[in-house]
């Protein structure tokens, strides 16, 4: 055997070595920047659903009544209104009095996905104002609930039940009072379902959420 037939598969062997290494880097270089663009797209998604939320207090509760809207903060208890962490609710207080609340609602029963939405009630339970702070539900029909794509969700400015068994709190397809939309009636459904989750924990927690907070605690004093 000849020394250049003996050193073939030696150099066969370091440019598999090579290779390998090459593809190894380039699966941890690809690694590390497909972690990095998911963290930072992460923080920018956080970023514009509290952007969104903020702008959706106001749009709920005018400055006029309430300038200091976001600083009434409540503390919310986890397992509650579809969230296991705990979330804030906010106060809109006019002089001394409290005019109402909006409380965060999460439905699990978007076509899609979650719903995150904040639902404004008035001290006499009627609804305030409804807005959608996130959601991932189909473009040009879930999405309808958004008030950039439709004024449905201003349907619900005004309305109250009758009781928490209302029949009238529902679709049209369900026998209710508000429309749902053409080929997705799922979506809609999530969201008037919410308010009323929201309605029925406003009732059993009136008397606290109705109590203005300690703005350095979110406590009811």
């Amino acid at each position: 055997m000849t020394q250049e037939t003996q050193e073939k598969p030696t150099r066969l062997l370091d440019a598999v070595r090579r290779s390998g290494m090459g593809i190894g880097l380039f699966a941890i270089l690809s690694a590390g920047i497909i972690a990095i663009t998911q963290v930072n797209t992460k923080e920018q998604i956080s970023a514009n659903q509290a952007a969104t939320a903020a702008r959706a207090l106001f749009e709920i509760y005018p400055a006029d009544i309430d300038p200091q809207l976001y600083q009434h903060q409540l503390q919310l208890p986890a397992d509650s209104l579809g969230y296991s962490a705990q979330q804030v609710g906010f106060q809109a207080i006019d002089g001394d009095q409290v005019s109402g609340v909006i409380l965060p609602v999460r439905t699990l029963e978007g076509y899609s996905g979650d719903i995150d939405l904040l639902v404004g009630i008035n001290r006499d339970s009627s609804i305030k104002g409804v807005r959608i702070v996130a959601h991932r539900e189909t473009p040009g029909l879930g999405d309808n609930i958004e008030l950039a794509k439709s004024d449905w969700i201003l349907s619900f400015n005004g309305q109250s039940r009758t009781s928490s068994n209302d029949a009238n709190w529902g679709v049209r397809k369900d026998g209710g009072q508000f429309d749902q939309f053409t080929g997705a009636t799922i979506t809609p459904r999530a969201v008037v379902d919410a308010t009323a989750v929201a309605l029925d924990y406003f009732e059993a927690n009136r008397a606290v959420l109705l109590r203005p907070v300690n703005s350095q605690t979110g406590a009811a004093e």
